[in-house]
């Protein structure tokens, strides 16, 4: 009777099966890893489920259906009778594209989030390379995806340290006094030339003293930091205020 069981358990569960859902884990882990370690909106378990959905999906789309079913409601090659194995798997390409685009997320002229979609959406292609069993495709995948994700990130950092990608719209406001006040206006347009607006108004609480406002587009890593510091050092200036805008 045991002997029977353990037959029938083994017949029911297919360990291959077992083993590539394991990978597709293993492999979601590694790309949401990075993810994960630079702070991103999709990190481990996005990726791991997505991994992993995408091969149980593929699984299905193989082994779910009868090989040969004429007759049935199964949708077949009338030249062969063969029904089409990756109808199911087929979806999940464009299926992923709901979840990429919820990590999209636009700030003004700037867009976040495309790549963390683009590593969604590669990673349901590695699971649904270990669904199929292509384990060396899913390795090599995976292996690729985290040396473009790292190695990209330090090439940027180096060589593209002023990329308009990274460039973001600030507002400043600064309050001076009366005297002061052309003098600083001038040092901040001959220092930022990517100046979008600058205005300069009269306080009505404080007749002697005058905002100036400025849009300076930055593309530094702390802007916001920077800025402050900057202006700090200026002569004349009684008070700071730095927000980024979303216009």
């Amino acid at each position: 009777m045991e002997t029977t069981s353990i037959e029938n358990l083994t017949h029911i569960f297919n360990l291959e099966y077992f083993v590539r859902l394991l990978f597709a884990v293993i492999f979601g882990f590694c790309i949401g890893l990075e993810r994960e370690l630079t702070n991103k909106y999709a990190g481990l378990r996005t990726h791991i489920l997505v991994c992993l959905g995408a091969c149980v999906f593929t699984l299905i789309s193989i082994y779910g259906f009868p090989t040969f079913a004429p007759g049935d409601n199964v949708i077949v090659d009338n030249s062969t009778g063969i029904r089409d194995t990756s109808r199911v798997a087929a979806q999940i390409v464009t299926g992923i594209g709901f979840i990429g685009a919820g990590t999209v997320l636009r700030n003004g002229p700037i867009v976040l989030g495309l790549t963390t979609a683009a590593t969604l959406w590669i990673a349901a292609s590695i699971g649904m390379a270990c669904g199929a069993g292509m384990f060396d495709i899913a390795f090599a995948g995976t292996i690729l995806v985290i040396l473009t994700l790292v190695s990209i990130r330090v090439f940027e950092r180096k060589v593209l340290p002023t990329s308009t990608k990274k460039t973001r719209r600030i507002k400043v406001g600064l309050v001076c006094a009366n005297e002061n006040a052309q003098k600083i206006q001038e040092y901040i347009i001959d220092k930022y030339p990517s100046i979008t607006e600058l205005t300069k108004k009269q306080l009505v609480a404080d007749s002697n003293s005058i905002k100036i406002t400025c849009v300076i587009d930055v593309a530094t890593k702390k802007p916001i930091k920077d800025l402050y510091k900057v202006f700090q050092k200026q002569q004349g200036i009684e008070s700071i205020s730095i927000q980024e805008t979303l216009d």
